[in-house]
């Protein structure tokens, strides 16, 4: 059956914008007085409602009654909302004055969710992520990645990837996992070597046998895994056909130089990429995906997204909603922010958590209200896109539809 959903004082579609460099607001496509039509998953068509009232009598009609602007649903691309236990205690260390790496030599940092993780039932964790997930559909967040990688062993890294699938089919929202085992290496193991010959000898073949996930992920970092390590890593999965993403470039630079030459689909942090790195990013196909929550965390310099949109990246912007680094987990707060500190164009911030997020992500389907795609929008309680972004995260989405159907 068609459904006809409105009229909203605007639709913002993000339609015919480019996938990769800079977006002036001018390029929006912006219907007044507007409708969504759809028919079971997909949008059907988008223009004014009364005409399409008109052209489909026979419609299903939701009436929004009051001033609502439609935008295409959320994106989240990196997560970590698969954990247990708190990290405030760092947060407080950091805030006093110690650095990352310090929290993390006196048994602070990952290590320390780590054991909380293990000590975790999977029905504990699967329940941590069925909340968190129905906060962010409240927060007009439909698409999510997940991540493992606060359990690095055997058991405990399947018992994530297990409650992230489980959590994933009990809510409306598309669940993306990822395996990120190589997190930093596990204590339980001598050294990183034999440690990624683990991952790649051991928990493969699972994972590969029960379809948890067909993206792998790995942290570049003086205290994680070494360019040299994370190369070889990388390169054994994509012989495997597996989809490859990154952390790197979040304290030193080398990460993004390993994501484009293996060919990763995107590369996260980003927060001390250089020129170099900018330009070898914009003569790739690796999408740069920034992280603001974590510069807020960390007290840090946010990633250089307006110099990465100039250069022709095309960027999306995600939460990293993670216990450490990141514990907020607002995308809209954090993407306004960066918005404001890096001179963003209303455009550019939703490309970052639309379309271009879900593209991070490789799905080609949402983020643009458009005939064909998924019938993925929300709204937000106001008459003028520019409201949203103005308000810092305060104003968020009222009204919630995935696949056609209104689900807040």
């Amino acid at each position: 059956m068609k459904k006809l959903t409105g009229p909203f004082s605007q639709i913002i579609t993000l339609n015919n914008l480019p996938a990769k460099g800079a977006i002036k607001d001018e390029q929006l496509e912006i219907i007044t007085d507007g409708g969504i039509l759809t028919e079971g998953d997909n949008i059907l068509q988008t223009g004014s409602f009364d005409a399409l009232a008109k052209a489909n009598p026979d419609a299903e009609i939701t009436y929004i009654d009051g001033d609502f602007v439609a935008l295409p649903a959320f994106t989240d691309c990196h997560t970590h909302i698969c954990f247990a236990g708190s990290r405030a205690k760092d947060y407080a260390a950091r805030n006093n004055g110690k650095t990352y790496q310090e929290i993390a030599q006196v048994g602070g940092g990952i290590w320390d969710t780590v054991t909380k993780t293990r000590e975790a039932s999977l029905e504990t964790l699967q329940q941590n992520v069925i909340v968190k997930l129905d906060t962010l559909l409240k927060r007009g967040i439909t698409t999510v990645e997940v991540k493992s990688g606060y359990g690095l062993s055997f058991d405990d890294e399947l018992k994530m990837l297990r409650a992230i699938k489980q959590a994933g089919e009990k809510l409306p929202s598309d669940v993306i996992s990822t395996c990120l085992a190589a997190h930093i290496v596990s204590k339980d193991f001598q050294n990183e070597a034999t440690y990624l010959q683990f991952i790649l000898d051991e928990l493969v073949p699972i994972i590969k046998a029960e379809s948890l996930t067909n993206r792998f992920d790995i942290f570049i970092e003086q205290n994680a895994f070494s360019i040299e390590g994370a190369r070889f890593y990388l390169n054994q999965l994509k012989e495997q056909g597996f989809e490859l993403t990154v952390h790197g470039d979040q304290f030193s630079k080398g990460g993004s130089k390993v994501a484009v030459d293996c060919g990763a689909v995107s590369v996260d942090h980003l927060e001390v990429s250089g020129e170099e790195e900018i330009e070898r990013l914009a003569k790739s196909d690796t999408i740069p995906v920034v992280l603001p929550g974590a510069s807020m965390g960390l007290g840090m310099p946010f990633s250089p997204a307006r110099k990465l949109l100039d250069a022709g990246c095309g960027l999306a912007i995600a939460s990293d909603w993670n216990p450490g680094s990141a514990p907020q987990g607002n995308l809209l707060n954090q993407a306004a922010l960066l918005g404001t500190y890096e001179k963003l164009s209303a455009a550019e911030v939703f490309a970052g958590i639309t379309f271009r997020a879900a593209k991070a992500l490789k799905l080609f389907d949402r983020g643009v209200l458009k005939a064909g795609n998924l019938a993925d929008f929300i709204s937000f309680n106001c008459n003028d896109y520019r409201e949203i972004l103005y308000h810092q995260g305060e104003l968020q989405a009222e009204k919630v539809w995935k696949k056609g159907n209104q689900i807040i």
